[in-house]
């Protein structure tokens, strides 16, 4: 089976766990990786507006993956998307942060994509509200 390795938002922003950040990086080079990276841009997604909070609008990854790509919402770019479809991969293994939200959007997107999105609950952290991640793996 081939497989591709999509890492979501493992950014400073976010303050990743240290053990998460050295998780994927051992599995990175052993399969194509993709990772993206959410930078605040208001007039695309209102995070301020609605949350009182936003992401930097210059965050880098901290992983480093094959290749990246900028969103500025829940779900991936249409282009990250376009880019896994052409690898031709069997399944997609999905980790990083912001499990019931940003990961929950992506699986659904590779879902609708006819991917096989897989999350590595291992490599896969919720948000500030949820850190153990929980009730995305639930979802």
């Amino acid at each position: 089976m081939s497989q591709a390795l999509l890492i979501i938002d493992v950014q400073p922003s976010f303050s990743p766990p240290q053990w998460l950040i050295d998780g994927i990086r051992k599995i990175i080079g052993s399969l194509p990786s993709v990772a993206t990276v959410e930078r605040h841009d208001e007039s695309k997604t209102p995070f301020e507006k609605q949350l009182g909070w936003h992401p930097a609008s210059d965050d880098d990854s901290l992983i480093e993956a094959d290749r990246f790509f900028i969103k500025h919402a829940y779900a991936p770019s249409l282009e990250s998307i376009e880019y896994l479809k052409r690898l031709k991969v069997d399944r997609v293994l999905v980790c990083g942060l912001q499990t019931e939200t940003w990961g929950l959007a992506t699986g659904f997107a590779l879902f609708n994509a006819g991917s096989q999105p897989t999350l590595i609950t291992d490599l896969t952290v919720g948000s500030s509200l949820d850190r153990t991640g929980a009730l995305g793996v639930r979802l």
